[in-house]
């Protein structure tokens, strides 16, 4: 009985931006109607306002994920308005960009709170309507830092890495109940996230847009270009998606050859480190 994607009912959690916002209007392209939501309702409401303008069917919400009530609510009265949910898209994320040397706790807390906590709200939520109901899609939005080390991203990565092994781990057991369960591993996307994110941050007094600069060499791609092959890929019921393809090269090689990839890393890690640090030294002598 789910719906891909016409009429479907689809919640999306940070969609107030990058990979949430175009996902939440290529889902109303297809078809659905979307509940976009973020922590900042005036993103939500301006993504929303663009799916109705352009025909689509969408409403706005504001959420924080971190909060387990407000996400339970906001799922059981999605549910019971329209009858049914089809995809829950756990979106929202944060990052926390430098050494683990110059983080804080709070730095931690805060990246667990939203990036893995956050998930685990949304499937608590959602996971025993779509038992009830019999079907259902749950998607939460990891990384590539999911799967490989990230140097200079070193918490980021830590709650990608628990985000893949949540919903790998639940595929399992969902599927003979009915409810499909598939995460998302995006390369380099261009969005928010690169400078931390509308919530995150970056470790001593460097500029988002050198941090950002960092990325380049990786052919950041466009998030509605992704956005349209992830969906494809979540309609084929996939379990890990890596999108761009050309990462899923980069996933291979680094099963295959752990000991070159660890070698390959640590160079990146110094190139990237070397780059930081003249970052905050400009920025430094600018002040």
């Amino acid at each position: 009985m789910l719906r891909t994607y016409r009429d479907a009912v689809a919640i999306v959690t940070g969609a107030g931006s990058g990979i949430g916002e175009a996902l939440a209007i290529e889902l109303a392209l297809r078809g659905a109607h979307v509940v976009v939501t973020d922590r900042r309702l005036e993103e939500a409401e301006r993504v929303a306002r663009a799916i109705v303008a352009g025909g689509g069917r969408a409403e706005a919400v504001a959420l924080d994920v971190r909060d387990a009530r407000a996400v339970d609510s906001l799922i059981g009265s999605v549910f019971d308005r329209h009858g049914r949910l089809d995809y829950l898209f756990n979106n929202a994320g944060i990052g926390v960009g430098g050494e683990v040397r110059d983080q804080t706790l709070d730095d931690f807390r805060s990246i667990v709170e939203v990036n893995l906590m956050g998930v685990v709200h949304g499937v608590l939520a959602a996971y025993p309507r779509m038992l009830a109901q019999g079907f259902g899609h749950l998607v939460s939005t990891a990384s590539m830092s999911g799967l490989m080390p990230s140097p200079m991203a070193v918490a980021y990565a830590m709650t990608k890495h628990g985000v893949v092994g949540f919903m790998r781990s639940l595929r399992i057991e969902a599927a003979p109940l009915g409810v499909r369960v598939s995460v998302l591993c995006p390369g380099v996307i261009r969005t928010p996230i690169l400078r931390g994110g509308a919530f995150g941050r970056i470790a001593r007094d460097v500029s988002p847009d050198a941090f950002e600069r960092a990325f380049a060499r990786s052919r950041p791609m466009e998030p509605d270009a992704f956005a349209r092959e992830t969906l494809d890929l979540v309609a084929e019921n996939h379990e890990t998606i890596i999108v761009p393809s050309r990462w899923r090269l980069v996933d291979g090689i680094l099963r295959l050859t752990p000991a070159v990839s660890r070698m390959l890393l640590a160079r990146a890690f110094v190139e990237m480190k070397a780059e930081f640090d003249r970052a905050v030294v400009v920025r430094d002598h600018r002040d």
